[in-house]
């Protein structure tokens, strides 16, 4: 019998990408300003660099153990002192933001660093100010937690995550614990993260269910752990991955029903 769930942050409960969409959008607005580049023109540019550049630094490998994405490099500082990956992070991260804002601004024949350099620093100011939930996700999360053991699984620096959380401070008091990946030294999808969660509630791997809109780390982890999966698949798109789910909703607000 379940009596524990697992729940991601970004995505799951946190709108990240819509924080994302929206500070990028701000960013290259301001940008369109001054330069007279189409700003969602400008937007796609930007995506495409950062995840060009960001596979090219040293911490690359670190980023994808812990699970650590572009959009998180370009407002992340990093201060974690935990494992060397982050400290790796702390010195190259700040070249990264501000080469991916000069170098997209390179692409569309503007040749100014100092440019550059500005809006870098003007995406984390818009991420931070641009923190948006899912309206179901306190709700949802009141009426689960009168029946069930509730523990935050999500990956990403923990200075980054705790940040995310602190924008949204209700949040955190649902939940008998918070998990994050980098304190762990693992990621989803490795099994470990989740045995270690389970550890942390003396819960056997029948009794949980993890939910999660991320078929590759969340769901495919959740499968490889022995516990049960339960996709958020909010824009019912088929699963482009021969991953298995005990059931897929397309809101929180049906997941009460599936449990």
């Amino acid at each position: 019998m379940v009596n524990t769930l697992l729940f991601d942050l970004d995505d799951t409960l946190l709108w990240d990408k819509k924080s994302v969409k929206e500070a990028l959008r701000a960013v290259c607005m301001e940008a369109a300003e001054v330069t007279g580049i189409d700003s969602e023109t400008f937007e796609e540019t930007v995506r495409e660099t950062a995840k060009e550049l960001y596979a090219g630094y040293e911490s690359y490998s670190f980023t994808q153990k812990i699970g650590i994405n572009p959009f998180e490099g370009l407002w992340g500082t990093f201060p974690d002192k935990i494992d060397k990956g982050f400290r790796l992070m702390n010195k190259e991260m700040p070249d990264f933001q501000q080469r991916t804002w000069t170098k997209s601004l390179h692409r569309h024949g503007i040749q100014d660093t100092e440019l550059g350099n500005r809006l870098a620093a003007r995406f984390p100011y818009h991420r931070m100010h641009l923190a948006y939930v899912y309206p179901e996700t306190f709700d949802v999360l009141a009426e689960l937690k009168q029946d069930y053991h509730l523990l935050l699984l999500t990956n990403g620096a923990p200075s980054l995550q705790n940040t995310k959380l602190e924008m949204t401070p209700p949040l955190v008091h649902y939940f008998d614990y918070i998990v994050i990946s980098g304190a762990f030294g693992f990621g989803k999808p490795d099994p470990s993260i989740f045995h270690h969660a389970l550890r942390l509630l003396d819960t056997k791997p029948e009794d949980a269910a993890m939910i999660g809109d991320n078929l590759l780390t969340d769901i495919d982890g959740a499968n490889k752990a022995g516990i049960r999966s339960i996709w958020l698949n909010r824009t019912g798109k088929k699963a482009g991955h021969p991953v298995s789910f005990d059931a897929d909703i397309q809101s929180l607000k049906d997941l009460p029903g599936v449990l």
